[in-house]
């Protein structure tokens, strides 16, 4: 007797957002992959990198911990950030474990496989790429400004990024498993250096562009100064657009709930603002638009409500 087909679900993204949404994904009874981006170069992870010679393990690190199911010593094991320590200070020990296996096995996708299964990881977690890319990001007034963490902190109005080396190879796996994907959720995360860095990847933007699965995408609840700054929802979709040179999208998933006034004050100091969802504009370029109360908040930080959306996006799924 065969096993029943688990509808498969592929995530695109990094940052903080995309470990909230795999920690509410990973209850229902689906096939996880996780598509994460390797362009990050600040703190830890940007020291391993250039030391290393590694793709940044930070990103990774925290989406395995979203995904794993161990003790919760365990995990916190992983996430445990070293304070003090000559050389130790700001690395967590997820990020040493990852380099450290990457340097045992010669290879970080396969250092990932490893640590998966030490951490009983509920699904699969994928680089974008196997090596290290740097985003750059061509500004509106013609610069260039070079690496993920710096682009937010230009004090410029990005008009697009793109990656170098520009002949970076994504992994057979990814392309399959994007092209034989059920549903594909595109954020939540920072725009332009948390989600397309993995669309720039040569033929990852492609595959998803042309994959036969509806595609949602989660848009951010605050703009980004640095990034989207006054950006209502249809920017932030034409930005993708943009860059990957024709819609793709078929849903978009907004916050429809109030932002209370004390919890926006906090983010007017970082000059964010609620995204306006403007839906005569998104119904005009073709969008499903599903609203809803999105978002909880951590110590006064917004953050989208993990079972809530993964309760939205697993209704989407049709394996029909």
């Amino acid at each position: 007797m065969s096993e029943t087909k688990l509808p498969k679900v592929v995530i695109i993204g990094g940052g903080t957002g995309l470990p909230v949404l795999l920690r509410g994904l990973k209850k229902y009874n689906i096939d996880i992959t996780a598509v994460v981006t390797v362009a990050d170069d600040g703190g830890s992870s940007g020291r391993l990198r250039d030391e290393l010679d590694i793709p940044p393990p930070g990103d990774v690190r925290n989406v395995l911990a979203a995904l794993s199911e161990v003790e919760p010593l365990i995990e916190d094991l992983f996430q445990h950030r070293f304070n003090t320590g000559n050389g130790l200070s700001g690395h967590s020990l997820g990020n040493l474990l990852l380099a450290a296996m990457t340097t045992i096995r010669g290879d970080f996708v396969t250092a990932i496989r490893e640590m998966s299964k030490v951490l009983n990881v509920r699904g699969k977690v994928l680089p974008a790429a196997n090596q290290s890319v740097v985003l750059h990001a061509e500004m509106e007034d013609g610069t260039i400004v070079s690496g993920e963490s710096k682009i937010p902190y230009s004090g410029k109005k990005v008009k697009r990024v793109f990656l170098s080396p520009e002949k970076v190879e994504p992994l057979p796996e990814t392309l399959e498993e994007i092209s034989s994907a059920d549903l594909i959720i595109i954020g939540p995360g920072s725009l332009y250096t948390s989600i397309l860095p993995n669309l720039l990847v040569p033929k990852i933007g492609e595959a998803v562009c042309e994959a036969k699965a509806k595609k949602v995408y989660i848009c951010n609840v605050m703009t980004q100064a640095g990034e989207t700054l006054s950006y209502k929802a249809s920017d932030h979709v034409q930005a993708l657009y943009d860059h990957m040179a024709r819609p793709f999208i078929d849903t978009i998933l907004v916050n429809n709930e109030n932002i209370p006034a004390n919890v926006q004050e906090r983010y007017t100091k970082e000059l964010a603002l609620p995204v306006e969802v403007d839906e005569d504009k998104l119904q005009a370029i073709g969008l499903e638009i599903i609203q809803d109360n999105l978002i909880r908040y951590e110590d006064g930080v917004i953050r989208h409500d993990t079972d809530k959306v993964a309760s939205l996006l697993y209704s989407m799924i049709d394996v029909t």
